[in-house]
């Protein structure tokens, strides 16, 4: 079979930027990049040309001035009287707080129930089922409202702690559940503590190790070791005899009821956690269908072949359907997380303070400087989901099949 090509005159000219197949998509791409700079070029340029006629000019001093208003959260040093960029610095990091807690929980919550969904009994998988049908077809808004109504209404305030009899108690001693939100000891770093904090990180880090060679071992022998009580314990038992030979240095900063409030401790607020739980959950159901999906897609010939083998139900779902699953789950999975996270916007609903809250929306109104503003939200959304992106690419060309 003969290959037809342009002959090799020697030499290069400029008609074979069009008449030779070597150069002519170059050349096609190169004029359709410049038409597409020309057009933005344009857009921009009369962009602020009607800025200019209209008295306006596009700046960002804003950022310095006082903010002028009080956040609810804030995970970094804020009052009213800082500036609107560590407002929007506070804003930023409360929508990753809850887009990274989100994501966790919501692909805990979505595994489960894509795998219940496939169970063999009846009212496991039709309770899945209902799960996934009630919480996909209902707004997010609307879940987001309901449960913060449920926090709000069915919790006691903190009053109710009060009086040598209270009404309510905390759980534990140590936790307090109220219509505010949860409050939960601080933990009290002392000289030492960062020891058993290395300690613990690297810990989790050999107990990875230990599971990837455990999973060499299994695929290069076939001998399988356990898993589960050695990863605990890898995690656990280091860290906590670092911690009580060093004489215990971290301690607890208990929350206790002073005046109208809990002082003391960590405030997890109601906002925030109505929107933790409703994202989670609403996204949830979707990736359980993507887990269904990924399960499904694995030919019954892998689970038949692993049960003539001897293998539990339990070890043949971990060692041979989810691994052949992900291939599928993973890149619908990066959808999700990507909506996760832009769905996190709509906190402004039940109060919280996201970015979208504070640089979108007060920031926005209080300044008048609506197109910086907006662009800047552009940015930061754009950003963190061109990272998720890649980050989850990452991991997804590390699962994928690989071709001999």
């Amino acid at each position: 079979m003969s290959t037809i090509t342009d002959p090799d005159t020697g030499g290069f000219r400029v008609s074979q930027l069009l008449s030779d197949t070597r150069y002519r998509a170059f050349t096609f791409q190169a004029i359709a990049l410049l038409l597409l700079i020309a057009a933005f070029s344009y857009l921009g340029y009369n962009l602020v040309s009607n800025l200019r006629a209209a008295g306006l000019n596009i700046s960002f001093g804003f950022l310095d001035e006082a903010a002028g208003y009080d956040v609810g959260q804030a995970l970094i040093p804020y009052d009213s009287q800082s500036s609107n960029w560590q407002a929007a610095k506070v804003g930023i990091l409360n929508t990753l707080l809850v887009a990274v807690l989100g994501c966790i929980m919501a692909t805990i919550l979505g595994v489960i129930a894509g795998v219940l969904r496939l169970s063999k009994n009846w009212i496991v998988s039709r309770l899945m089922a209902a799960y996934v049908e009630a919480f996909r077809n209902v707004p997010v808004l609307i879940w987001i409202l309901i449960i913060y109504a449920i926090m709000t209404v069915s919790l006691p305030a903190p009053s109710a702690f009060r009086g040598e009899t209270p009404d309510s108690t905390m759980l534990m001693g140590l936790i307090a559940f109220t219509n505010r939100g949860i409050y939960i000891p601080a933990p009290v770093w002392n000289p030492g503590s960062m020891v058993v904090v290395v300690t613990f990180i690297l810990s989790i880090i050999a107990a990875f190790a230990y599971r990837a060679y455990a999973k060499k071992l299994l695929f290069d022998t076939g001998k399988l070791l356990p898993m589960g009580w050695p990863t605990v314990a890898i995690i656990f038992v280091p860290a906590i005899l670092m911690f009580l030979i060093l004489g215990r240095p971290i301690g607890l900063d208990i929350p206790v009821l002073s005046g109208f409030n809990f002082g003391g401790g960590i405030k997890i607020g109601a906002p925030l956690i109505a929107l933790w739980f409703a994202l989670s959950i609403y996204t949830g159901a979707f990736i359980a269908e993507n887990v269904r999906a990924g399960i499904q897609a694995v030919s019954h010939g892998q689970t038949e072949a692993a049960a003539a083998l001897g293998l539990r139900p339990r070890r043949i779902m971990n060692l041979v359907v989810l691994p052949q699953a992900l291939r599928v789950i993973i890149p619908p999975l990066i959808s999700q997380y990507l909506n996760l996270t832009k769905n996190s916007s709509l906190a402004i609903a039940v109060g919280y303070a996201d970015v979208t809250a504070t640089l979108g929306g007060i920031t926005l109104n209080q300044t008048g400087r609506a197109i910086e503003c907006v662009l800047l939200l552009m940015l930061f959304y754009l950003a963190i989901s061109l990272s998720i992106s890649a980050i989850m690419n990452v991991y997804n060309n590390s699962v994928k099949l690989k071709e001999r």
